[in-house]
């Protein structure tokens, strides 16, 4: 393998073509001949000839195996000639040193079947991926070890991710273009720019590629205002944007000034979120912008081309904490079930006219048949109470990971002495926590809200004191990936004058709803009181793909025939569960569900579309705590000032740092005079100028958001996604000018200024910023249920 510079930033990769070379290669196994793919001066090159690399993102860990060539089929016919596909670290190493290849995770034989249809490859192996996955796909582990620095130069992070690069290039470097197989590029981390600016780890994930092998072209992606971050002159760069690519492409050119331009994250639609809305796309603005790339010879790739299911527990959070569903439908063009309509014939009939010299699109193929069931009963259950494992005894609750486990649900128990009321708080309850006494259920602690007190009644006798705790998945996005599941200490007892006390010895049971757990639950025929597994069976006599509908469950897990379906909760927006066919069994089949609520009714039955938008929050059982009361009154702005039209990130210094917990973004008026505000992402700064992490943020007051009509929560703001933003409202209301947005930060922070994202798209989007003030205090805005402000 040679590599010639063309430039301080751009080579090509020749591949190896001398007979003993390849009799090491893989292609006497695969049949293929080997090409020779290469960085032009403005093309990507195959053989020689311009290659316009029409991608688009299909996850195979998403997918049931069964029907990969069925979803690859529809991508070729859809017009593209490559899929990019992300490898997650933990589906394949979910327990330090054993790896895991097979089945649903044969991430070769997804390769060898896109080559089978015609399509290249290109794989993004991490060690991160992001991807609204459990922690971006870094395994649970890594968190065993305190104070370890995920993403950097920390030497337990780097061996780990070294050994997990070197065993990707063991699996899949034998299907490198090299090689004979499909893989054109290979990507180094992912969006590292949106997390860190450290160079020199970027350098050393780069090497760890090398040293695995890999001989194909390396490259980096970013959002257009990352594109600097991490920079080097040895990767090949992509930029990552949803709307607007002559803005996109004028910022990659700021740092590769010649080589084919890409995108390589280019969004159609977006992802759901536990509580908010389903996401649609535009697709009149996505249709119009994939032209300009088509017209313009920038290459791209479609994120997502096809979202599919994240089955399991895979699903991960948005930052600070959104849940992620796990239907990835993602308002792409090819739906969550391997459906096509007016987005996919649209995007296949404007490719057509793209297409390059001797290409011709084949027909798509036939969708997957569809049943309904009829409705059916579980009719017995397994209390969680009543079927716990052997405790282990300490004298403190620690998080999750430090008792070895990485998900589902965990119980902490202590005895109380006899007592008066009093109210039982923690730092932390990661994420979902109900608190009973004696089997009694008290209240919740939900990690949305920071809302960590529940008050106890008073004991006339010794009590036992249950803190059952649901993790959802671990955070995917920013620094928050360092997301201890389980419950944070101290926890205390205050009961008014006599004083605190921290309960103790603990029990402490681990849940991790795993296939050891499910084989040993004792169950009884009819229903049980409180937390449980339910179990039914139902006929199927051709089996089909169907939609489960589980709108009269709570919150909690599926498994259908032992395979986990997912989680669902009945606010919504998802009230089914997409089953394929191929999971199902002619005859008898057996379903379990964990409810942690109780089902209004135990009952399931078979859809044949999906309900993917119905919000429910009449049912959730978060504290509804009276509107937020703002105190501007008395408090003087720490900064006023007016931001420069357009979408690029504005980075604003203050006179001087202000510190407080407390921050107010009041906007006087927009760009376009109208009545609205957005914000895509809002960043602080503190002391020394560095991005304040967002682990404890919350929205202590809002005065307008859009709810209705499109997901403009004000939770976007400062959930680390740009593609998203906080939108007042538009659909019923237009309140004007000025608006209010208060973030408490958790703690009294030093801030020395702000880094506002606006709204992303073209000149024309309504909502951003042009006149603001900036106030700073320990309390802004205070609710009288806010018992998480002391």
């Amino acid at each position: 393998m040679t590599r010639k510079s063309l430039g301080v930033w751009q080579w090509s990769w020749l591949g190896c073509v001398v007979g003993g070379c390849l009799a090491l290669g893989a292609t006497a196994a695969l049949g293929q001949a080997t090409h020779r793919f290469a960085l032009g001066e403005q093309d990507f090159l195959l053989d020689g000839q311009r290659l316009q690399i029409r991608c688009g993102e299909i996850h195979f860990a998403r997918v049931p195996r069964e029907y990969w060539g069925h979803r690859l089929r529809l991508c070729k016919a859809m017009g593209l000639n490559t899929v990019c596909a992300y490898l997650f670290w933990n589906y394949h190493q979910w327990d330090p040193g054993r790896f895991e290849w097979s089945g649903q995770a044969d991430a070769a034989e997804f390769c060898r079947l896109a080559q089978q249809e015609g399509l290249w490859v290109i794989l993004r192996p991490g060690p991160y991926a992001c991807a609204e996955w459990e922690m971006g796909g870094l395994p649970w582990w890594l968190l065993k070890k305190d104070g370890i620095r995920l993403r950097s130069r920390d030497p337990d992070f780097l061996a780990a991710g070294r050994a997990w690069l070197k065993e990707v290039g063991r699996v899949l470097g034998p299907l490198q273009v090299t090689r004979g197989g499909p893989i054109l590029m290979v990507q180094v981390e992912n969006e590292y720019g949106f997390y860190g600016d450290d160079v020199q780890y970027m350098g050393e994930m780069r090497q760890a590629l090398l040293d695995a092998g890999f001989e194909v072209p390396l490259f980096a992606c970013n959002p257009p205002y990352a594109l600097r971050k991490g920079l080097r002159d040895d990767l090949f760069n992509v930029v990552n944007f949803g709307k607007d690519p002559a803005g996109g492409f004028k910022a990659l050119r700021q740092v590769q000034p010649r080589g084919p331009l890409m995108c390589g994250e280019f969004y159609p639609g977006w992802f759901d979120t536990w509580g908010f809305p389903h996401h649609l796309g535009n697709t009149p603005q996505y249709l119009a912008d994939l032209e300009y790339m088509l017209r313009n010879n920038a290459s791209f790739s479609i994120y997502m081309a096809h979202g599919g299911t994240t089955f399991g527990l895979w699903s991960g959070a948005d930052r600070p904490f959104k849940p992620d569903t796990s239907s990835y439908d993602y308002d792409a063009p090819i739906s969550e079930a391997g459906w096509i309509g007016e987005k996919f014939h649209a995007t296949r009939n404007l490719m057509a006219k793209y297409l390059l010299p001797g290409e011709t699109l084949p027909e798509p193929p036939a969708a997957h048949p569809v049943t309904a069931m009829a409705r059916f009963t579980l009719g017995q259950s397994a209390a969680i109470f009543d079927n716990l494992p052997a405790p282990i005894e300490v004298g403190a609750p620690r998080n999750m990971e430090a008792y070895d486990q990485g998900r589902g649900c965990i119980l902490y128990r202590a005895m109380l002495p006899a007592g008066p009321a009093a109210e039982l708080s923690a730092k932390e309850a990661r994420d979902f926590a109900w608190v009973f006494l004696d089997g009694k259920l008290l209240g919740t602690m939900d990690r949305r809200t920071r809302q960590y007190r529940v008050t106890l009644p008073e004991r006339l006798a010794p009590a036992c004191l249950d803190i059952l705790i649901e993790a959802m998945g671990h955070v995917n996005f920013g620094p928050e990936v360092h997301d201890r599941k389980g419950l944070h200490g101290p926890v205390v007892l205050q009961a008014g004058a006599t004083g605190t006390r921290e309960p103790g010895p603990w029990q402490v049971y681990r849940l991790p709803l795993d296939e050891p757990m499910l084989a040993g639950l004792r169950w009884r025929p009819g229903q049980a009181a409180g937390p449980a597994f339910w179990r039914g069976e139902f006929e199927v006599t051709h089996p089909a793909d169907t939609f489960l509908d589980v709108s009269t469950w709570g919150k909690g897990v599926l498994w259908l025939n032992g395979r986990c379906l997912g989680r669902f909760w009945n606010i919504g927006p998802t009230q089914t569960m997409y089953l394929p066919g191929p999971w199902l069994k002619a005859g008898r089949n057996e379903v379990i569900i964990l409810d942690l609520l109780g089902p209004q009714e135990p009952v399931l039955a078979g859809l044949e579309k999906p309900i993917l938008d119905q919000l429910r929050p009449q049912l959730d059982f978060a504290k509804k705590a009276p509107r937020a009361v703002l105190m501007l009154e008395s408090v003087a702005p720490v900064h006023t000032g007016t931001f420069t039209p357009g979408s690029a990130v504005q980075e604003v210094r203050f006179a001087q740092p202000a510190r407080g917990r407390q921050l107010c973004l009041e906007t006087l008026s927009a760009m376009d005079g109208k009545p609205f505000a957005a914000v895509a992402e809002l960043d602080l700064l503190d002391a020394e100028g560095q991005i304040v992490p967002h682990t404890a943020w919350t929205i202590a007051y809002v005065d307008s958001e859009e709810r209705i009509s499109e997901d403009g929560a004000a939770l976007n703001a400062i959930n680390g996604q740009t593609a998203d933003f906080w939108h007042t409202e538009w659909s019923q209301a237009q309140p004007h000018h000025p608006h209010r947005l208060v973030i408490d930060l958790g703690q009294t922070t030093v801030i020395s200024g702000l880094r506002y994202t606006p709204r992303p798209g073209n000149s024309a989007v309504g909502g951003r910023i042009k006149d603001y003030r900036v106030y700073i205090a320990p309390m802004l805005a205070r609710s009288a249920g806010d018992a998480a402000n002391p």
